[in-house]
């Protein structure tokens, strides 16, 4: 069967699912229907949101379903739709053994990690908080559990000091949609020379948490430098300063030595801020005052000459 023959049934929740989605689209695959969470609340008025998602699928007339349930899920708008397969990008829910059998050719998934390094939530984030110095993507057979179904294709990514989690979905996010396609090209295929996961290797990557975003000055500056990549641009890295919150969004660890207390503010330029860690110093670039844009230090001083202060703590 051609892959534009093949019916279509997509699950997927953010902006790096939506992608996916509006990538099947324009190659011109037969999407018969769109799986999305149910509308959530976001944002400072808290208003209630279409997903990224949905509102793909509304553009290009795709009938969504927002299933509050795996039953619902299961038993009625699936069966209905007849797909050869299920594509599941980001969906948020773990499939029931209903779901995943329910499809001729079962349900297959793009994972934004090299597998099984980072099964879960945030593999992304994960990868750059622990220094990996590559990522990817990989598309897996679907199973049961968590991330853990044999895999039919991986591509990867190197992770340099210049990305943060942003461009570096950006990479992923092309890559997952290039193997998407070339799996569903020959799927029969990929899914005879399906590779299973060794468990032993697996790691898991949980959702972050608010708490994860504060920085502790005590840590090193790599590991806080990797803080400031790793929730950009989603949940900036942030410490307090004069009892408010300034958020790091740029910064790289220099290696030396010194002997300041943690969060010292140790040289001020036009280009960065130097502060002290735990070992080491972060050079911070570009930060974020309360109610006003990312910008950089030199911005940040022109229009608040007297706000930092060598000696200062943060």
């Amino acid at each position: 069967m051609n892959s534009a023959d093949l019916r279509i049934a997509f699950a997927g929740t953010p902006d790096f699912a939506a992608g996916h989605l509006e990538h099947l689209i324009q190659q011109n695959h037969n999407v018969v229907g769109v799986f999305s969470q149910p509308n959530r609340q976001s944002g400072r008025g808290q208003a209630t949101r279409p997903t990224p998602v949905k509102l793909v699928a509304e553009t290009h007339q795709i009938p969504v379903y927002q299933p509050e349930s795996l039953d619902e899920f299961a038993k009625e708008a699936l069966r209905d739709l007849s797909p050869d397969v299920l594509v599941v990008v980001a969906f948020g829910m773990l499939l029931s053994e209903e779901v995943l059998t329910t499809p001729r050719l079962g349900c297959i998934n793009v994972h934004a990690s090299l597998l099984p390094r980072w099964r879960g939530a945030a593999p992304i984030e994960r990868a750059i908080l622990a220094g990996d110095s590559e990522t990817g993507v990989s598309i897996m057979q679907m199973d049961k559990g968590l991330d853990t179904g044999a895999v039919l294709l991986k591509k990867s990514t190197p992770i340099s000091d210049d990305d943060d989690a942003g461009t570096v979905t950006n990479r992923l996010l092309q890559q997952g949609c290039e193997g998407l396609s070339d799996v569903l090209a020959d799927l029969t295929v990929f899914q005879d020379k399906a590779v299973p996961q060794d468990d032993t290797l697996a790691t898991y990557a949980a959702k972050l948490s608010k708490e994860e975003a504060k920085i502790d000055w005590v840590q090193s500056a790599l590991t806080i430098q990797r803080q400031v990549q790793a929730l950009y641009p989603r949940s900036p890295a942030w410490c307090e300063y004069r009892d408010e919150r300034i958020r790091i969004i740029r910064a790289r660890a220099i290696p030396y030595t010194h002997d300041c207390a943690p969060g010292t503010i140790t040289k001020i330029s036009k280009s960065f801020l130097q502060v002290a860690c735990g070992s080491e110093l972060l050079e911070a670039s570009v930060i974020q005052l309360p109610g006003k844009k990312a910008a950089g230090i030199s911005d940040v001083l022109n229009g608040h000459p007297d706000l930092f202060s060598v000696g200062s703590l943060l």
